[in-house]
């Protein structure tokens, strides 16, 4: 993952230092405070699994607008092809970055107060009719991941076989489980630790 650590956008052009590339990302991990990042975390981990470049940015609706929307206005000409935005409470990060990009958004609805997230779950799936925000489940970033992959899967054969094979993996794994299930009945399975599962 790309991180940009700069605390400023302007005129569509990021200042800050990038601290680590090693291609030109295809899909970014934005989230509006660094409270979300375990969360979010999985988002760019899923990705890198599937080979897939991404970036990896803090940039608030609220606190920062400005820099929010200079980063999706520039969403297309640096290169990116998806963006996942994961957000909590009032959650109009994903929307924000929508109204200013036609790149496909998907939001990540991130758990926190009293509502454990549900408010950030209807503010995402409430966007208005024009301005659409693919919207996960509540702390759902790995599911944002592998959408994201599956969106740039459309035109790259590369990244649609890797999808392939990831699948092709939690089938099998579904089925080693089963074959311990029927071998040790419930009880034998359950005492197992979760890890050797």
């Amino acid at each position: 993952a790309v991180l940009f650590p700069g605390p400023l956008l302007t005129n569509g052009n990021i200042a800050g230092e990038v601290l680590f590339m090693s291609m030109v990302p295809r899909a970014a991990v934005v989230m509006g405070s660094d409270s979300d990042l375990p969360v979010m975390q999985e988002a760019a981990r899923i990705l890198d699994e599937l080979g897939i470049s991404s970036e990896v940015v803090i940039s608030s609706a609220h606190r920062a607008p400005d820099k929010t929307a200079a980063y999706a206005r520039s969403a297309v000409e640096r290169g990116l092809a998806v963006i996942i935005a994961g957000a909590g409470g009032a959650a109009h990060l994903p929307g924000v970055i929508a109204a200013y990009t036609v790149l496909p958004v998907i939001g990540v609805p991130i758990e926190s107060g009293s509502l454990k997230g549900v408010d950030a779950l209807y503010a995402m799936v409430q966007m208005p009719a024009g301005v659409p925000v693919a919207t996960m489940a509540i702390n759902g970033s790995r599911n944002a991941g592998i959408l994201a992959a599956q969106i740039i899967g459309v035109s790259d054969p590369a990244v649609r076989a890797g999808i392939a094979a990831y699948k092709d993996k939690l089938a099998k794994q579904v089925g080693e489980k089963d074959e311990q299930l029927s071998e040790v009945g419930i009880g034998g399975y359950l005492a197992r630790p979760k890890e050797q599962r």
